[in-house]
């Protein structure tokens, strides 16, 4: 049953890149299309087949492969993976959805955003470290390919940045993973038989060193950030969707799977470290958006602060924590790729981005004021206000992480108010006021612009009104992931939802056990 949301978009890229005869680009477009969206319904359809009572793997898959190097096909889906499965399906069909059909080279285009589906979802389902790592490696080929050759100006730069930066990160995971067999004498590199840290604690901190590093440059943590603000200003509009939405929680999931999973004593031997790391990404993200005048680049940067919140989470490795990282992966894909969507209407329509340049595009009549609305919206979730995703993701985070890192939660939470700083300085220049003589005569923003923005607006809100629809499924997972016990963090998962829910709305956010 996994095997098909690797194999079905793997399949369809073959055909759409190797077809012998000429394919119009339309078709192109329609089979890319048609493929994602099967890839996706599946995925819907085994989310009705997922008991979320249950702890541990469910649809597993296990066929020998080369059993010399103790390589197996293992897949499995749990409370960890499942929502980030349905992410990635999701940002797939919107991405594609909202790439202009007047592309150049369609069929290369729409094959290598089909192989980046089928890599992350790999990634996501893979049960053996080695397999991980494969799939970890085969969506590197397909985004440098996309960003360098349907970007921007610097397209060239951007992509070998990310290229080098990604394969450093590789490289050190890589060496983690082969350092974990030889030193327990393992004659697989299965998941499961290294789960829960069997090593003494020196050895724990040896292997966890390169995992975080690796991990840390993907996600990315300063001091590793510096290529992603490059990727996203030079990639393409539906790329800064996959790679914000989807291919940065590759990182953050690394971390709570493997680093948490795989060596829990080294991990909480650090994680006072891990939480002044993730203090720093937070703030000094921040404060680099507060300062750009490129609406991309602020996106970029706030992509930085809000995977801070996630490294806090998973250093204070709590019930409640856990279940807060699992929901602002989902929230922070959510809203980010809304965040670049409305970003690409209004370079699309305006022709710039400097926000020394745009002013009053909610004008009614001459700017844009659909687009204005939904960027509101957008950033509202984003810095946090009740009743969006946003605000659910961040609260359950800084209550689990509040009882072990009292203080770098508390400088965290300075890190929301500076987001609602910076955002307010977007909207502000950009959108009220007089609307700038340098932008007139914008042309009308049409419904196939709109559509994806709304789709990821409506989600954005119903999660953030229904919390426990994505809580119900990682709570039992992300709890039994947490090492600490009840003694440390008393408060469950739901107890914590039911205290962010308005005293008038209590059967919204209750959570049956």
């Amino acid at each position: 049953m996994l095997s098909a949301l690797i194999w079905v978009p793997t399949i369809g890229a073959a055909v759409i890149g190797f077809f012998p005869n000429p394919m119009n680009p339309k078709r192109s477009r329609q089979i890319a299309l048609a493929i994602t969206a099967a890839a996706f319904i599946w995925s819907l359809i085994l989310v009705s087949q997922f008991d979320p009572t249950g702890v541990g793997l469910q649809f597993e898959e296990n066929l020998p492969w080369l059993e010399y190097l103790g390589l197996s096909y293992r897949l499995g889906l749990d409370g960890l993976s499942l929502p980030l499965i349905l992410l990635n399906g999701l940002l797939t069909l919107i991405a594609l959805y909202s790439t202009t059909e007047a592309i150049t080279r369609p069929r290369l285009y729409y094959a290598l955003i089909l192989l980046l589906n089928a890599g992350v979802a790999g990634a996501f389902l893979a049960q053996d470290l080695l397999l991980f790592f494969l799939f970890y490696e085969v969506e590197l080929i397909p985004l440098y390919l996309l960003i360098a050759i349907w970007g921007g100006a610097r397209r060239g730069y951007a992509a070998t940045k990310f290229l080098l930066y990604t394969a450093i990160s590789g490289i050190l995971i890589l060496a983690s993973f082969l350092g974990l067999v030889w030193l327990t004498h393992a004659d697989s590199f299965a998941y499961q038989a290294f789960a829960g840290g069997s090593l003494p604690l020196k050895s724990q901190q040896l292997l966890l060193a390169p995992l975080l590093i690796g991990f840390a440059i993907k996600t990315p943590i300063v001091p590793f950030h510096t290529w992603l603000p490059d990727a996203h200003v030079e990639a393409s509009t539906p790329i800064s969707v996959m790679l914000a939405g989807v291919l940065l929680k590759l990182g953050t999931y690394g971390l709570l799977r493997f680093g948490v999973g795989l060596f829990p004593d080294a991990w909480a031997y650090w994680s006072p470290w891990l939480a002044t790391v993730a203090v720093v990404s937070v703030l000094y993200g921040a404060f680099s958006a507060i300062s750009q005048t490129d609406m991309k680049k602020m996106v970029a940067f706030s992509s930085v602060a809000h995977m801070g919140y996630i490294l806090l989470a998973c250093a204070a490795n709590t019930p409640v924590s856990n279940v807060g990282a699992v929901f602002q992966m989902v929230s922070h894909g959510l809203i980010s790729a809304l965040l670049f969507l409305l970003v690409g209407v209004v370079y699309k329509k305006a022709g710039t981005r400097d926000l020394r340049v745009l002013h009053g595009l909610l004008n009614p009549e001459r700017g844009l004021p659909m687009i204005g609305s939904l960027m509101v919206l957008a950033v509202m979730a984003s810095a946090g206000i009740p009743g969006m995703a946003g605000f659910i993701a961040e609260f359950i985070i800084f209550r689990g992480s509040l009882p072990m890192f009292p203080v770098q939660t508390l400088l965290c939470m300075i890190g929301t108010g500076l987001t609602a700083v910076y955002f307010l300085l977007l909207i502000n220049r950009a959108f009220f006021g007089r609307l700038s003589e340098q932008v007139v005569n914008l042309p009308p923003v049409q419904w196939s612009d709109r559509i994806p923005a709304i789709v990821l607006a409506v989600i954005v809100v119903i999660l953030g009104l229904l919390p426990s629809g994505l809580v119900t499924y990682s709570e039992n997972d992300a709890t039994a992931l947490s090492r600490r016990g009840p003694t440390l963090n008393v408060v469950t998962p739901t107890e914590a939802i039911a205290v962010s829910a308005p005293s008038h709305l209590p059967t919204l956010f209750s959570i049956n056990p």
